[in-house]
């Protein structure tokens, strides 16, 4: 499970994708299209659907990469434990990983019911841009797993301000969702 707003998508979180469902043990990369981060309150996010479209449309290549909907229909905020708890209830047969960034395992003790999400499943981290160190006992925790992905410093909020100021960001987004965004004169 891969969590975020994709505010917008770019290469960055299909890179990551793409190197999870290649160079580990995992079968598949959800995407878990979030409708609000509970940390994020301020974000001023695109529509929902409109996010998932770009998110849907950057993976249509991928076989292992799926887009998820599946906070859109639970109860917000949205809450990783609600969402990981709800997932195992449709889906007993998986066995799930939270997939994210060490600069979320840096406050990921203040994460709703941190304990039971670390219960449940495992964590791996991938190398991230931060001013903080996580906590050690995180950091040795037997459920996370640290792994050596790609830091790739592409941001959601740096396409946004971009685009803000007039520039191009096609570089920096999937093919598809570019054209998409595009179309529909996102985040100008």
């Amino acid at each position: 499970m891969y969590f975020g707003t994709f505010n917008p998508i770019h290469k960055g979180h299909l890179a990551l994708g793409i190197y999870f469902a290649e160079q580990t043990d995992l079968d598949q990369v959800w995407y878990v299209v979030s409708p609000q981060n509970p940390f994020k309150v301020d974000d001023l996010l695109l529509d929902d659907q409109h996010r998932l479209k770009m998110v849907r449309l950057a993976l249509e290549d991928e076989p292992k990469l799926t887009a998820s909907d599946i906070e859109f229909s639970l109860p917000k905020p949205n809450y990783t434990i609600h969402t990981l708890e709800h997932l195992v209830q449709i889906h007993p047969e998986q066995q799930f990983v939270l997939l994210m960034g060490e600069d979320n395992l840096v406050h990921f003790d203040r994460w709703k019911h941190h304990e039971r999400i670390l219960e449940r499943v495992e964590v791996y981290v991938y190398p991230r841009q931060h001013e903080s160190f996580p906590p050690t006992a995180l950091l040795n925790h037997e459920k996370v797993k640290l792994i050596d992905a790609p830091k790739l410093e592409y941001t959601s909020t740096a396409v946004r301000e971009i685009l803000k100021k007039g520039g191009s960001v096609e570089a920096f987004i999937p093919n598809a969702s570019w054209v998409y965004m595009e179309k529909k004169g996102f985040y100008k």
